[in-house]
């Protein structure tokens, strides 16, 4: 339609028509006098309404579950978040909570035997194609490390300093073949010297092949001279087999270590030794014997049995 002087003035008119008539609706209330017209229309122009409203809903749906479909995805990717923090927290307080028992069991042993320590963490393992069993620990010369000190950890002896840099330190096991240590045993106070043999239990030579030794019995180190590569009192173990005497200068013992030598974290090195042997006093209360309980059976005879000297003849 052309805009003209005409045109204008037939907007304005249906305009004001509209206005008048929604006017005469609303003051017509349910009597309104285009009340039947209004039906009419919605007669006619309803289904294409809800056809209409049929096709725009999906999309109108869609679009609104992808923006929640968002929501839900920001609200997870939240949540999971959070629960890897908390994850990773528990962990590192599980972790932090074995390291202070480890230490406490540490600084127990240190201060029994009266060894100045100076505590470090277990950073690398030897090499898997290597021969032998050595670990790395994070301290070295700077924190007064030197080559031939004892190493220890909560449970006994570890083994040995062998190389020392600025900041790190190599250790030489216990179980290490090529690891040898002077032992005394508990209580009979009898000498040998315990070899490494990798993952099997230590093999101790006693002096004394006549020595009285079983199962059970206990071995702590016997010290070196000048207090080098060992002080004394350090728990070893404790023997799980000993080999017949057969009338050999020596007598051979297995021992299995207090130490785990696969599951190392936190070791202290003996940077003092103590001013006197502490002999067996380092060594963990020996497990109380649990008494094993007495049954006693009393047998009462019943009234029909026979007495005593008399046979029942069978009827």
């Amino acid at each position: 339609m052309r805009d003209t002087r005409e045109s204008r003035l037939l907007l304005v008119l249906l305009i004001a028509v509209a206005f008048a008539l929604i006017t005469v609706d609303i003051r017509g209330g349910e009597d309104s006098p285009v009340d039947g017209a209004r039906q009419a229309a919605a007669a006619v122009f309803g289904p294409v309404e809800d056809g209409v409203s049929t096709a725009v809903n999906p999309v109108g749906n869609a679009v609104s579950a992808i923006r929640d479909s968002g929501e839900r995805h920001d609200r997870l990717a939240a949540l999971e978040k959070e629960n890897a923090a908390l994850k990773a927290r528990l962990g590192s307080d599980d972790r932090n909570s074995s390291r202070l028992k480890q230490l406490d069991k540490m600084m127990k042993i240190a201060g029994e035997g009266q060894y100045g320590i100076k505590g470090a963490e277990v950073i690398a393992i030897g090499a898997a194609q290597g021969f032998s069993w050595t670990i790395t620990i994070d301290v070295g010369a700077n924190d007064g490390i030197k080559r031939d000190m004892t190493v220890l950890n909560g449970d006994g002896l570890v083994g040995r300093v062998t190389t020392v840099g600025p900041n790190i330190a190599t250790v030489l096991l216990a179980n290490d073949p090529d690891f040898t240590v002077g032992t005394r045993m508990e209580a009979t106070d009898e000498l040998g010297f315990a070899s490494g043999q990798g993952d099997q239990p230590l093999r101790v030579e006693l002096l004394n092949g006549k020595a009285e030794v079983k199962k059970g019995d206990r071995l702590v180190t016997f010290g070196s001279q000048a207090d080098k590569p060992f002080v004394p009192g350090v728990p070893v173990g404790v023997v799980s087999r000993v080999d017949p005497s057969g009338g050999d200068l020596t007598r051979t013992l297995y021992v299995t270590p207090y130490v785990s030598f696969t599951k190392l974290d936190i070791v202290g090195v003996v940077v003092e030794a103590p001013k006197k042997d502490p002999r067996d006093t380092v060594l963990p209360a020996k497990p109380k014997k649990t008494p094993t309980p007495t049954v006693t059976v009393t047998v009462t005879p019943s009234a029909n049995a026979p007495a005593d000297g008399e046979i029942q003849q069978e009827q």
